[in-house]
């Protein structure tokens, strides 16, 4: 998860919301795939950290299916998101803050839990839960900040 904070770190500088990904064999411990947020730089809103970095583990492994391997991922993972990591058949997921308005594992409309998902992977949230949520709202409060000039809520 450390390595997923140094990708979200990396994407808040870029002006990207900060959530970072990375895909472990945990058998061999190997780091299959990394991804930071970047729909903004890409242009593309499906550049979220965990698309990203399932394509990277994809890519490597010249396969789709990405069975018995583990997400980290600094937010809990969206709708997209966890769709993506369904097909991918993604073993186990585990994030660090939880996402009230736009999470879909824990928040919202749960959608491992949905009939009509057809994967299920193992799911833990919060590892490392205070610095990732730190992390995001130190980000919000700085754009707040500097879209207002003040150090308040206004913005919200």
């Amino acid at each position: 998860m450390s390595m997923a904070l140094d990708l979200a770190q990396a994407a808040a500088e870029a002006g990207e919301v900060p959530v970072g990904a990375v895909i472990v064999d945990e058998t061999t411990g190997e780091v299959l795939g990394r991804g930071q947020n970047g729909p903004i730089t890409a242009h593309d809103p499906t550049a979220h950290a965990e698309i990203i970095a399932l394509r990277d583990a994809a890519a490597k492994l010249q396969n789709y299916r990405l069975t018995d391997l583990t997400l980290y991922v600094t937010l809990e993972p969206c709708a997209m998101c966890a769709g993506a990591i369904s097909h991918a058949r993604i073993g186990r997921v585990v994030w660090g803050a939880d996402d009230p308005k736009g999470g879909a594992v824990i928040s919202g409309g749960r959608f491992f839990d949905q009939p009509t998902c057809h994967w299920r992977p193992q799911v833990e949230g919060g590892v490392l839960a205070d610095p990732a949520a730190d992390m995001l709202r130190g980000f919000f409060r700085s754009r707040r900040k500097s879209r207002t000039g003040t150090t308040g809520d206004a913005g919200r």
